[in-house]
């Protein structure tokens, strides 16, 4: 299965820290190469990475990283990386071969994470995404975090950053179908300025949009120097089989 990472964005809240955001280094690794590490193990077995704001920097280095990890990393490149995150998922799908793992390149998860939501794929489902019911998980950011509501199936019913009543948070990885890029286009078509949400949204309105519940596993967002520390703080003990694999394939 492939993989799909988005890492187009400014990241403006690291900026002091790294020019590029999925080149910002957690224990001296950038945040891309854990992601791409963190999905082979997962069982992905090709890459696609959309690109943007400092994409010749960025796809240099996937370039070298594809050499080392020996996987295949195919840059798409964004021309106007400043538009919502949902065109940069209708970008890379259109290079994945059927179902893909979506993630976010600033986002880190345990690995098993990612290997159950690969598992979770049914024709009823057109996505689905993994949650945290921990509301009160002190390393999620209420003002930045993407809320969902869900029935009692696990189907998602509505999500967005400011939707309430809320019952989880979105952490950031998703298990696609080609919907989900259609979706994104049906929804700018109608007006919307085509956010990752929105499609959701369109797929959720039909009863196709399903959750993953991550029960008490680790993940984090690593979107502002707070966060960057905690992933300093936390991700080698987390993420101890990904940073294992680094140290016996370089």
């Amino acid at each position: 299965m492939d993989a799909l990472i988005i890492a187009a964005g400014f990241g403006s809240r690291l900026a002091d820290i790294s020019a590029s955001k999925p080149l910002t280094p957690v224990c001296g690794v950038p945040l891309i190469e854990i992601g791409v590490r963190q999905a082979m193990l997962a069982g992905v077995t090709r890459v696609i990475v959309v690109t943007g704001h400092e994409a010749d920097m960025l796809e240099r280095f996937l370039a070298d990283l594809s050499q080392r990890a020996g996987i295949e990393i195919v840059p798409v490149r964004l021309t106007d990386w400043s538009t919502p995150n949902g065109h940069s998922v209708i970008a890379g799908a259109t290079r994945c071969d059927g179902d893909y793992l979506l993630m976010m390149a600033d986002h880190m998860f345990e690995a098993d994470i990612l290997a159950r939501l690969m598992a979770e794929g049914s024709a009823d489902r057109g996505v689905t995404l993994a949650i945290d019911r921990r509301l009160d998980n002190p390393l999620v950011d209420p003002e930045d975090a993407t809320w969902v509501r869900t029935d009692d199936a696990g189907r998602i019913q509505a999500i967005g950053k400011t939707i309430t009543p809320y019952d989880a948070v979105d952490c950031g990885a998703f298990l696609c179908t080609p919907d989900l890029a259609a979706a994104i286009r049906e929804a700018i078509a109608a007006g919307k300025s085509g956010s990752l949400s929105d499609g959701m949204q369109v797929l959720a309105d039909r009863g196709r949009a399903f959750t993953m519940d991550i029960d008490d596993a680790w993940w984090l967002d690593v979107d502002d120097p707070r966060a960057h520390a905690l992933a300093e703080e936390m991700a080698p003990w987390h993420l101890a089989p990904t940073f294992a694999a680094m140290a016996g394939q370089d």
